[in-house]
């Protein structure tokens, strides 16, 4: 659907109607491809952390509950919003399907509205992204992106928008007017309204995840760098504030921040660039399938209720993990893992997860449960080898894709797009190099002995070390029997 951008003349006409209220601040254009922005227009010693640089009505703060409230005199929006069902009890559902009708309340000029007119439905048309989000991107430019962990995580976001818009459409089929108000809504309108919430949602406190407008023209700058901070006021309003010891003079911008620890793959995916001081990746998350000869694959994949993979993060100088789905790849039958299928008190027959014939619920924390374990060490090794595999495999794609990407034309390697992925595949490799490194310290024996993926494993170190190691792999090999542990009970 069409839609006409609003000039920074226009937003500030917009915010004087509406009662957003500004102190010493206006919208303005970066100088970079950053768009629209929010500057200082008076000297510093106007602006101080005791006054609000701009306060936005309560009511203007688009919520959960703010969406609902709106529904009670909106009957179209209403009927939408019950017809999607739970999908329309989450922030992000409500909103999305409210800023929807918003946009189609604008983009044809005579035709008739789809829902109740608002201060939303003008302010929609300042919502088109600067950047490009990868959701938007062409063939061309995905392509760029092959070995990171943004490949996987753009298919799957892609997946997950094409399951919400069928819905979507499924759900509002029987409506009567649906159909006829909006017959070119499309898919890419759907994608349209998630990048307005991915880039300019925050977690707006004693609310949650909301967007506020005006507010929401900020731009990140993370550290010391950033300038103000949002927040809500006694009465419920979103205010921006300036940081303790922060001053601002004439021309200033006035920056938020998206987020400090947030990673370079998340940066590029939700707000579409990487900040140029950003030196590391800072976090990634890669996939993990469980092997296809595991005798128990099945079962596990039923009852694991963790993302399958596990996260890389940097920690004090080195890169630690998470992941409580690699803890299940790596331990089977001979050590104490067991399925069974129980039937409930209803007469429903359900799957069951045992280790060492005592059930594990769905709270409890499986790596917490292995060490516990006299075999502790063992475990871990296989974990570590199973990681390393993975990053190794994920290092191996990245170099795989740069002849694919020396071969591209020179028009498809240049502007901001391209030089965002180019930074993320550097700093992911950079990343995972250094993650390779800290688990060969860490683990150094075949795959075969502790079931794991890692038969490139050379190194002798800190885990094969550990004498419950030793004397495992002196059992695995026939040479003694496992040392009996102490009972006392």
């Amino acid at each position: 659907m069409r839609r006409e951008p609003l000039s920074n003349i226009e937003l500030e006409k917009w915010a004087d109607i509406n009662d957003v209220q500004r102190n010493g601040v206006l919208i303005g254009t970066a100088e970079d491809y950053r768009g629209k922005a929010i500057f200082a227009s008076l000297q510093s010693e106007s602006l101080n952390e005791d006054k609000a640089l701009i306060t936005v009505p309560q009511h203007l703060v688009l919520s959960l509950e703010n969406v609902w409230i709106y529904a009670k005199s909106d009957t179209q929006l209403r009927e939408v919003l019950e017809a999607v069902g739970d999908f329309s009890r989450t922030s992000r559902g409500a909103i999305l399907i409210f800023l929807l009708l918003q946009v189609a309340n604008n983009s044809v000029p005579g035709r008739n509205k789809v829902s109740v007119s608002s201060p939303w439905m003008q302010y929609v048309n300042v919502l088109i992204p600067e950047n490009k989000l990868p959701t938007f991107w062409t063939e061309e430019e995905r392509a760029l992106a092959t070995g990171t962990s943004l490949e996987a995580a753009l298919d799957a976001k892609l997946r997950s928008l094409d399951r919400e818009f069928t819905h979507l459409s499924q759900s509002t089929a029987p409506i009567p007017w649906w159909n006829a108000a909006l017959p070119d809504l499309s898919f890419d309108d759907w994608k349209a309204v998630d990048s307005m919430y991915r880039s300019r949602a925050l977690d707006l406190p004693g609310t949650g995840h909301a967007m506020v407008p005006y507010i929401d023209m900020a731009n990140h700058a993370s550290g010391d760098e950033t300038v103000a901070l949002y927040d809500t006021d006694p009465d419920g309003n979103a205010v921006l504030i300036l940081r303790k010891g922060k001053s601002l003079k004439d021309g200033d911008e006035v920056t938020i921040t998206y987020g400090d620890d947030k990673g370079a793959c998340e940066m590029l995916f939700s707000y579409g660039f990487i900040e140029d001081r950003m030196t590391s990746a800072r976090e990634l998350f890669l996939g993990l399938d469980i092997p296809e000869d595991d005798p128990l694959r099945l079962a596990k994949k039923s009852i694991s209720r963790s993302a399958p993979g596990f996260k890389l993060f940097e920690s004090e100088g080195s890169i630690s993990w998470e992941g409580e789905f690699v803890w299940l790849i790596c331990v089977n039958e001979e050590d104490g893992l067991d399925f069974r299928i129980l039937q409930t008190i209803h007469g429903e027959r359900e799957l069951k997860v045992f280790w060492k014939d005592n059930e594990i619920s769905q709270k409890s924390n499986f790596q917490d449960l292995l060490k516990g374990e006299h075999l502790w060490e063992v475990f871990h090794l296989r974990a570590i080898a199973t990681l390393q595999g993975r990053v190794e495999q994920q290092l191996s794609g990245l170099e795989k894709s740069k002849r694919s990407i020396l071969s591209m034309d020179a028009v498809n390697t240049v502007g901001p797009t391209y030089n965002n992925i180019m930074k993320l595949r550097e700093l992911e490799e950079k990343l995972l190099l250094q993650a390779y490194e800290d688990f060969e310290k860490k683990v150094s024996v075949s795959g075969k002995v502790f079931g794991c993926d890692a038969d490139h494993m050379e190194q002798k170190n800190e885990l094969l070390a550990s004498q419950v190691v030793q004397n495992y792999l002196a059992f695995s090999n026939g040479v003694q029997e496992l040392p009996v542990e102490d009972d006392f009970t």
